[in-house]
């Protein structure tokens, strides 16, 4: 036994490779020459304790999982392996590594870290460049060179200064984060003029220096264009906004209202405070002074301005036809309906204004009727058994004496005091001689829109448009002056071409001009008209009657110019 013991000891002293046996029994450990020797141990049996001591860790512990480690004995690097015999005998396997071999494996452990690198940056959804401290690319993501279209290995072991120059991205962060020594977030913009967000982080060392900087990059040029198209959108309505708040509050021109005079200027901001309140508002006046244009300005001064204006001129429906265009009808309701029915007028208002032209014109039968409309909202179609609900605001006009009408037994009294809650005059134009020169100017601009023809009006036109009584109003005074465009040969208008129920008016001389306002010529125009009357009538009664206005109005004219 002690002979084989003996050619044991030979055996395993001829190996190259360093081995111990270890009796877990007894404890006791033996090692060959090369064991000793690499792990300087000096004895070559010893107590397995007394070498754990003196190698500093638990050597079972490392070779737990049975496969080699490698372990850094002294100087030398060594490669471990542990084989168990039974459950009392273990050895040891040491097998010193050559510098060669150690190099050969580091670099294998590089590389194989290098390509875990690169697969978890081609992973990640960020746009990832990794430079060294003094900016050299290191490595990129596959998404970084999809984004910036240049190949990786065109990337790779370049300086972002150089980058920056030949405008592969514009400025570069990790240029500012190798500047300040601190975190960078910046917009930058490829060769393609793509906006990128880049956020460029330094990485340090244990000596304070910058080893790596890393920068992630997201593209926002979708995000930015969006942006700019928001502010472009949001600065449009700004505009329109102001636009709409200043046609509504202009007090020039409002819905083809144009202001010169006192009269209108009164009339319009009176309808502005009446139009704030949900109430009927009945105008009266004369045939063309302008009541759907009032109507209208009723509608968009109101707080139904945003919902529809429904006009309806009730003395150009026949009288047969009127029902069924106010309440609509059902299908089938009569002979010649339309299959599928009809709305109604009244409904198309809803939430909106309904504007009755020439109301008086309401034929009697119908009066009843829509006088419980006013009072429900409700109506029933005509041939319908269903209640139709409609919240609308109304607006009439008529150039008839309501009351008189009322008198004779023409209109229901009932149905005119809920029309007549709010009543406005609207006054002819004779009575208003400032708007007269402006509302020419204004049709004559009109015309030159409408033909291309470009007039003036000539010596004496505007003297014998502010003698004319104008029975026909605005609507009159419009026919005439594109007429007047569309007969005159030349740049300007002469009373030539005029009416002859124009011309054939005596026109009063004009004022001196000299240094007086607008106004001023206006008031002496209409002073002298009224000297003019004076003379051809005794009473103020016949001086109404003949310059066509009221009496009150004659009254209030001479107290202002006599």
């Amino acid at each position: 036994m002690r002979e084989m013991d003996e050619r044991f000891g030979r055996f395993i002293d001829s190996l190259k490779c360093g081995v111990m046996i270890v009796d877990l029994h007894t404890d006791e450990a033996r090692m060959n020459a090369a064991a000793s020797e690499m792990l300087r141990l000096g004895p070559r049996q010893l107590p397995f304790r007394i070498v754990q001591e003196r190698l500093g860790f638990d050597l079972l512990a490392k070779l737990r999982d049975g496969q080699p480690v490698q372990l850094l004995l002294g100087s030398q690097r060594c490669e471990v392996t542990s084989i168990s015999f039974d459950d009392n005998w273990l050895a040891f396997l040491f097998k010193e590594r050559s510098p060669e071999q150690t190099v050969t494996k580091s670099v294998e452990h590089l590389e194989q870290a290098n390509e875990d690198l690169q697969l978890i940056l081609d992973s990640s959804l960020d746009d990832i460049l990794i430079t060294s401290g003094d900016g050299i690319v290191l490595s990129v993501s596959q998404s970084f060179a999809n984004s910036y279209r240049i190949p990786p290995e065109d990337l790779v072991g370049k300086s972002v200064l150089d980058l920056e120059k030949d405008h592969i991205f514009q400025p570069s962060v990790t240029r500012k984060v190798m500047e300040t020594k601190t975190r960078h977030v910046l917009l930058q913009t490829t060769m393609d003029e793509k906006k990128m967000l880049v956020k460029g982080v330094p990485v340090f060392g244990e000596d304070g220096e910058i080893r790596r900087i890393v920068s992630y990059s997201h593209d926002v040029t979708e995000l930015l264009e969006l942006r700019a198209h928001l502010a472009d959108m949001q600065e449009e309505m700004s505009r329109v906004r102001w636009e709409l708040e200043k046609l509504r509050s202009r007090d020039r021109e409002m819905c083809d209202i144009l202001i010169a005079s006192d009269a209108i200027k009164q009339l319009t901001e009176s309808i502005s405070r009446i139009a704030k309140h949900d109430v009927p508002v009945l105008l009266l006046g004369e045939s063309g002074v302008g009541k759907s244009a009032f109507a209208k300005f009723v509608h968009r001064q109101s707080e139904r301005n945003s919902g529809p204006f429904i006009e309806v001129n009730c003395g150009a429906i026949p009288e047969h036809l009127i029902e069924s265009e106010l309440f609509g009808y059902e299908p089938g309701a009569f002979t010649g309906a339309a299959k599928s029915g009809k709305v109604g007028l009244i409904e198309l208002a809803h939430d909106g204004t309904l504007f009755l032209d020439e109301v008086g014109e309401l034929p009697l039968a119908l009066q009843v009727k829509f006088l419980k409309v006013l009072e429900d909202k409700q109506f029933r179609k005509v041939g319908g058994t269903k209640s139709v609900w409609s919240n609308f605001r109304l607006v009439c006009a008529t150039n008839r004496d309501m009351s008189q009408m009322v008198h004779e037994g023409k209109f229901r009294e009932d149905l005119y005091y809920r029309l007549n809650t709010v009543e406005m005059m609207i006054p002819p134009l004779r009575e208003r001689p400032a708007d007269i020169m402006e509302l020419a100017m204004h049709f004559l601009h009109q015309m030159y829109l409408r033909h291309g023809l470009d007039r003036e009006f000539g010596q004496g036109v505007m003297h014998q448009f502010l003698s004319y009584h104008c029975p026909g109003n605005i609507r009159e005074l419009e026919h005439v002056v594109e007429r007047a465009v569309v007969l005159s040969s030349g740049q300007f208008i002469e009373l030539a071409d005029l009416p002859l129920s124009i011309r054939s008016v005596e026109a009063v001389s004009p004022p001196a001009a000299d240094r007086l306002s607008l106004p001023e010529m206006l008031a002496a125009y209409e002073k002298r008209i009224l000297q003019d009357a004076r003379q051809k009538c005794s009473t103020t009664t016949e001086m109404a009657a003949y310059l066509g206005v009221s009496q009150p109005t004659i009254v209030r004219k001479l107290q202002k110019y006599f």
